[in-house]
């Protein structure tokens, strides 16, 4: 209820209409943007719950990451497609043994991936083989910058082609652990905590990891390209 206060105006007494100090004041509140993370456990929450159509959400959501990863780490595109298909298989088996840990569950996806090429280079003579072109054009701009550039000519595209194939060969020369922390870190565009849990190591180990194999990889490349 509001009061009815007095107030001189020249000569009369007008009322003047007080706001009540318990009343609400209208006042815009900018809504925050929706949480990725937030809606993909959502998801899979749904699916926890037998909802086939968020898991279907799900792998919508991650399949791209996944087969990247993959693809990248075996260099053979039937091969990646089929362990891409299994770690979404495993995925789906194990879904009510999954639970929030503050990070993306897209990490929960690539540690099955990992495991599952692990598996393949133990059980099979294996030689890791880089297919640059569907690399590149699968998303590897986070690490290579082709996001910033404009676009550029026919002969500049093919430089920054020869430059970004450059880097892969240069990747592929790095230990197993330098390449997987490259891989993750800038091709995947996880966090260092996310690169840590799938890699089970702690986070301090993932940074000094990362640090060795960007020197080395300063090394590596041409002197032109560095």
């Amino acid at each position: 209820m509001s009061l009815q206060v007095a107030v001189s105006a020249g000569p009369a007494l007008v009322a003047r209409r007080v706001p009540d100090a318990a009343a609400p004041v209208d006042r815009f509140v900018p809504q925050a943007a929706p949480d990725p993370t937030a809606e993909a456990w959502e998801l899979v929450h749904a699916a926890q719950d037998g909802d086939t159509e968020a898991f279907g959400r799900l792998y919508d959501r991650y399949v791209e990451v996944v087969f990247r990863y993959v693809l990248f780490r075996l260099g053979d595109r039937d091969l990646a497609e089929d362990v891409t298909s299994e770690t979404f298989l495993r995925a789906l088996r194990r879904i009510t043994s999954v639970s929030y840990q503050g990070r993306d569950v897209g990490a929960w996806f690539v540690t099955i991936a990992r495991n599952l090429v692990l598996d393949h280079v133990k059980s099979s003579r294996f030689r890791l083989e880089i297919i640059t072109d569907e690399v590149i054009e699968g998303g590897s701009a986070a690490f290579t910058g082709a996001q910033q550039r404009p676009q550029v000519g026919p002969e500049q595209q093919v430089l920054n082609r020869a430059t970004q194939a450059e880097l892969f060969r240069c990747i592929a020369s790095l230990g197993e652990d330098q390449r997987e922390c490259i891989v993750l870190r800038f091709l995947q565009g996880l966090s260092v905590a996310e690169t840590a849990e799938i890699m089970n190591r702690n986070e301090g180990a993932i940074k000094a990891l990362q640090h060795r194999a960007v020197r080395r990889l300063a090394q590596l490349l041409p002197t032109g390209l560095r």
